[in-house]
């Protein structure tokens, strides 16, 4: 009885430290939502999310790439995911998160440059050439090497929608890594899928080696939320995911980018229909958050490990000027149902981002270099 008793405490012990490695080896899992042209909101989100990691972990020199395996982003959020994991050389990322803020803040004129169109112009239209030259420039290294898909520390997921397929296009670091088909600039992944139609004309782009070509306008159209094509990236990606098996062995960050339009713009108009510019509202946000209530569905047993934030203007009554920095991490959440609706918490963005962190921190083995060397053979492309 008493080699039995022994024997089953060994077991026990075995089985919590197992238990206890599993946890810490939750797979995690960045997004950043487009929207919008000054990426203010999702910004301020990457900045306080950057300085908690560094707070909690006492490494002033650690990075959001440290601590996610995987960032996903569209439209203005691509562009900062890229930035994040963009390899200056040794592993390490080129931008951190207020470096990449900064970036696009000083160049956001050029990145969105007005020209006029015509006569008479009806409609506002930007400068492609000039958006292309300011992501030129912030996705070479200094040796000149322009980087592609594969030049980054950890996966990264960018969407698009394809005009010659008619079909949403993904673009990821595990299709580039398998064939050069599928490896693109990265400049030119961030161009397009911030190619708004209303803003720009449809960006050309083909792979490094010539082979894959794709007519893309703006990922948001499709998929401004990039949450649920991430979960499903890593479900389906064994060979770089191995032991994810479940949303139980995922943790998952998204972050909003603000409403594409504020609340008091999404009004009848006299004659009693929609603009049009708030029916893409409308589409956008709808989407947004249809995919956040799908994911909060999935996650209802896990509800800690799918934390969603986003700015909604609860702070100014919906109506004005968009909120600041400052301004959006002092809001109060605001959840979704899961059977539609949402309700507001007491608990403000700020709160919730340390919160998330620390329990990141406390889940996470010792940060793993910003290196993959494995491959993922299965297709993102749909």
């Amino acid at each position: 009885m008493d080699l039995d008793k022994v024997t089953m405490e060994i077991f026990s012990k075995l089985e919590q430290k197992w238990l206890y490695q599993y946890e810490q080896k939750k797979t995690r899992i960045l997004t950043v939502d487009g929207g919008g042209t000054t990426g203010i909101v999702c910004g301020a989100w990457l900045i306080h999310l950057e300085d908690q990691i560094c707070s909690k972990t006492g490494d002033p020199h650690s990075r959001i790439s440290d601590y996610f395996d995987i960032i996903a982003g569209t439209g203005i959020g691509a562009v900062f995911a890229a930035m994040l994991v963009a390899d200056g050389g040794g592993g390490r990322p080129i931008f951190t998160a207020k470096d990449a803020v900064k970036f696009v803040t000083v160049n956001q004129t050029r990145l969105f440059k007005a020209k006029n169109v015509g006569v008479f112009p009806r409609k506002r239209r930007y400068s492609g050439k000039s958006m292309d030259k300011v992501l030129k420039e912030a996705f070479r290294r200094e040796d000149g090497k322009v980087l592609t898909l594969r030049d980054t520390c950890k996966p990264i997921l960018v969407p698009c929608f394809d005009l010659n397929s008619s079909a949403p296009f993904v673009f990821s670091r595990a299709d580039a890594t398998e064939s050069t088909s599928f490896d693109f600039e990265l400049w030119k992944v961030c161009r397009a899928t911030s190619a708004n139609p209303s803003m720009f004309k449809p960006f050309q782009l083909n792979s490094v080696d010539g082979k894959t070509s794709c007519s893309a306008v703006d990922g948001g159209l499709v998929m401004n939320n990039p949450a649920a094509a991430a979960v499903t990236h890593v479900l389906h990606n064994k060979r770089d995911f191995p032991s994810v098996t479940s949303v139980d062995d995922l943790l998952v960050l998204s972050l909003g980018n603000g409403p594409l339009s504020p609340q008091s713009n999404m009004k009848l108009r006299n004659d009693g229909y929609c603009s049009p510019s708030s029916v893409v509202s409308i589409v956008v946000d709808g989407v947004s958050e249809i995919v956040d209530q799908i994911l909060g569905n999935a996650f209802c047993w896990n509800p800690n490990d799918y934390v969603r934030i986003q700015a909604n203007g609860y702070t100014s009554g919906g109506v004005g000027p968009r909120p600041r920095e400052e301004e959006v991490l002092e809001e109060r959440v605001v959840e979704s149902l899961p059977l539609g609706g949402k309700r507001l918490l007491t608990e403000t963005n700020r709160q919730r981002i340390g919160s998330f962190v620390q329990r990141l921190v406390k889940n996470s083995l010792p940060p793993s270099p910003c290196k993959e060397t494995n491959v993922n053979p299965l297709k993102n492309r749909r």
